[in-house]
This record gives structure tokens, C-alpha cells and sequence, in this order.
């Protein structure tokens, strides 16, 4: 007997760009981890489309499992790191708007 798979949610999730670091347009949400609030799980780092989900390097922190961090130029604001970080784990990674993460962090994401 085999089982279906409704894949509906996947339709809202815009498709990867041709060339890595590099956006189509500028998306209007990014993804932020709350390093502070991260068990370093990674459970997020699989379900990213454009892959730009990596630990932040040991030295920082100087724990052994460090924290996860968005490579926000290449963010591409699809929600599904942050669905899948509530849902499976802990909410360490919530969406903001654009201008918001520009004018807080003071960086210009090209798109």
C-alpha cells in the first residue's frame, strides 16, 4: 500500500537563483537567529533552499556546539528555516522585515 504526499506547501517557496550569491530581487523578510536562544541543532540547515545556513565559527562563542547563522545576502526571506526551527525545536530563528534588518543591523542587501 502507498502512501501520497501533499507537497502544496513547497509552492510558495520561490526557486533557488541560477548563480550562488545571487538574488533575483530583495526579498521582503530575512531570517535572524537569536544566537543566544540556539542549541546549535542544525536541524534548520537541511531544510534551507539556497543553503545559507552555516555555525558560526567555534571561536566566537567558544562552546562546543555553536550557534547557527543566516548568510543574509543570500537569504532568500522563504519563512521555512524559521517553520522548521519552531515546529522541530526550540524558535531560535524569527523573519523581519528587510528595511527593519537594514536600518537595525546597517547593512544594504543587494536584490
Amino acid at each position: 500500500m502507498s502512501k501520497e504526499y501533499n507537497y502544496d506547501h513547497y509552492k510558495t517557496v520561490p526557486e533557488p537563483a541560477d548563480k550562488v550569491n545571487y538574488k533575483k530581487k530583495k526579498p521582503k523578510l530575512i531570517a535572524v537567529v537569536d544566537e543566544d536562544n540556539c542549541t546549535g541543532c542544525q536541524v534548520c540547515v537541511p531544510f534551507c533552499p539556497v543553503d545559507c545556513i552555516e555555525p558560526v565559527p567555534t571561536e566566537k562563542y567558544g562552546t562546543p556546539i555553536p550557534p547557527v547563522q543566516v548568510r543574509h545576502d543570500e537569504c532568500i526571506g522563504c519563512q521555512i528555516c524559521a517553520k522548521a526551527c519552531t515546529k522541530l525545536t526550540w524558535d531560535a530563528i524569527r523573519m523581519i522585515k528587510t528595511e527593519e534588518f537594514e536600518e537595525t543591523y546597517d547593512i544594504e542587501l543587494s536584490g
